[in-house]
């Protein structure tokens, strides 16, 4: 979170401050605070980016008839949905 970590891109100085004294404050009171007003100056500046994936749930085992292997282009396998099964 500081803006002098490996990997940052820019900073500021008003939550590097606030980070370093909530890890010097031994008060669990007024470190709460610090850590809620730290909270509040991230979410109103949205500083963050959600992390998005797409993946799909894949079965493989001796029931399974066709894998269906590349049957989306740039995925391995099929999902669940276009899994088929072998009669019993």
């Amino acid at each position: 979170m500081l803006s002098t970590a490996p990997y940052a891109s820019g900073g500021y100085p008003d939550i590097d401050d606030l980070y370093r004294q909530q890890g010097q404050e031994r008060d669990r009171k007024k470190r709460e605070a610090l850590l809620h007003q730290l909270q509040r100056i991230v979410h109103d500046q949205v500083l963050q980016a959600p992390i998005y994936h797409l993946g799909f749930p894949i079965g493989v085992g001796p029931r399974v008839e066709d894998i269906m292997v590349a049957a989306i282009p740039g995925f391995y396998m099929s999902p669940y949905e276009d899994l088929k099964l072998r009669a019993r």
